[in-house]
């Protein structure tokens, strides 16, 4: 892959600067739905100062979570400072992208956006002091095709070829992601057979949320570009593990590490363990937020190393909140790590839920629990229940249900965005209840 600049927009006028001098025929003004879906239309260079003092004006109707058809009128506001090529597609005339924010036609921000709503997040934590920083750990599958999840090898966990047959995708995915401005540490199989993962570092969570989107996007075209499909969907293999997000979190205050604390047990400060059990409580909440389809149940289920248990540790994977020990002692490496996500999620919304229920932990210094560093998978239910630990609902039905009564996540969502997801969601739900599946005309059609 070719050599590509690496922009630092931090206005219009460096954006229209760049776009003159490289030549870029067409600029993307990129944004999500309420599901995290992304959605995309193409500028022309001479509209786009012009874009930056009025916006672009789109239907918003027709857009899922959006707005009624009486209330159109949608703004499309582009942020500078989210410019970069588009490098999965080199061209003689080349084209750029850019993250946009949605007004409505006063001005005032919308409130279904997605990114809005982390936004507005942000800025609650920011007026305490707070930083919120993510590295989110996308993992997806890559198939033959979109018709059926054939893998393209028999790898495993850390496997090289000739076992993993695609490193040389994984390499052009980071090379792509690298020439757009995203740091990638490093890349590798994962566990299920034809199974992927990139890490990602650790960004302020509005970026890192960006990035995700532009993560999803260039591993699907430079699969498509190599004969093959890729996706995110969590749970695609019967018998094998599901694709998850793991997702890092720390808040900084004054340039300092706020979980960290020499002197502290487990070397966390008390906003740490707050944070933690405000997580840990608010968990079955926003898990219709972070697992948002019917599919992501099929992943949170015991037996494939799903993050099901409400409980915290420190080297056990078995719970649902970890503290990662790769580097004892430094400050900069402490950080929470919550493991029941999946890809699949709307990361903007996913961010937000987290650091709201880490914010009311934080506040309402919340007591946090021992750790359990046992084998949770080989407890008994009996066991499970002496020792207190309750598990994520087990099906999107029951996830809806939470949240439906959740004054935490309709505050961290916001009211428009609340009553959207939801309604689409159970939609979903009642369609996937009504099918008859080839598992039920297998099983019971011969003998019924």
């Amino acid at each position: 892959m070719p050599d590509f600049p690496i922009f630092n927009c931090k206005n219009s006028d460096d954006v229209v600067k760049a776009v003159r001098e490289h030549k870029i025929e067409l600029v993307q003004f990129w944004f999500v739905d309420v599901l995290g879906t992304l959605k995309s239309f193409q500028v022309l260079p001479g509209e786009l100062e012009a874009a930056f003092e009025e916006g672009m004006g789109f239907d918003g109707s027709s857009l899922e979570g959006f707005c009624r058809i009486e209330e159109s009128d949608m703004i499309a506001v582009p942020d500078p400072a989210t410019f970069q090529l588009v490098t999965w597609k080199p061209t003689a005339a080349p084209m750029a992208r850019m993250f946009c924010d949605i007004l409505e036609p006063s001005g005032a921000p919308f409130a279904g956006d997605s990114r809005h709503c982390l936004k507005r997040n942000l800025q609650a934590a920011a007026s305490k002091g707070y930083s919120f920083y993510v590295g989110p750990e996308l993992e997806f599958f890559l198939f033959e095709s979109a018709a059926s999840p054939k893998p393209l090898d028999p790898g495993g966990y850390f496997d090289a070829p000739p076992l993993d047959l695609a490193g040389e995708i994984r390499r052009e995915i980071i090379s792509c992601l690298r020439s757009m401005g995203v740091h990638v540490e490093y890349g590798h199989h994962e566990v299920a057979p034809s199974q992927h993962e990139l890490a990602l570092r650790y960004a302020d969570a509005l970026r890192m949320a960006d990035t995700a989107i532009t993560y999803r996007v260039v591993v699907k075209e430079i699969a498509r570009q190599n004969g093959c499909y890729a996706t995110f969907m969590p749970k695609p293999l019967y018998g094998e593990n599901g694709s998850g997000m793991h997702v890092h979190q720390s808040l900084f205050k004054n340039g300092r590490n706020l979980f960290y604390d020499a002197d502290g047990e487990h070397q966390l400060s008390r906003e740490a363990k707050s944070y933690i059990a405000g997580l840990l409580s608010h968990c079955k909440e926003f898990t219709a937020v972070t697992n948002q389809w019917v599919n992501s149940y099929k992943r949170l289920v015991p037996g494939f190393e799903a993050p099901t248990n409400i409980a915290w540790a420190r080297r056990n994977r078995s719970t649902l909140v970890r503290v990662p020990m790769y580097k004892p002692g430094k400050e900069a490496a402490t950080r929470v790590e919550l493991r029941s996500p999946d890809p699949a999620c709307n990361p903007y919304l996913a961010f937000a839920c987290m650091l709201a229920a880490g914010l009311k932990g934080i506040e309402d210094n919340y007591a946090l629990t021992a750790p359990v560093e046992e084998d949770i998978y080989t407890m008994t239910a009996s066991q499970r229940r002496d020792r207190g630990i309750d598990s994520l609902p087990g099906s999107l039905e029951r996830a809806l249900e939470a949240m439906e009564g959740s004054t935490l996540v309709r505050e961290a969502l916001g009211g428009h965005i609340f009553s959207k997801f939801l309604d689409n969601k159970r939609v979903e739900w009642d369609q996937y209840r009504s099918q008859v599946t080839n598992y039920e005309l297998e099983r019971y059609l011969p003998r019924l």
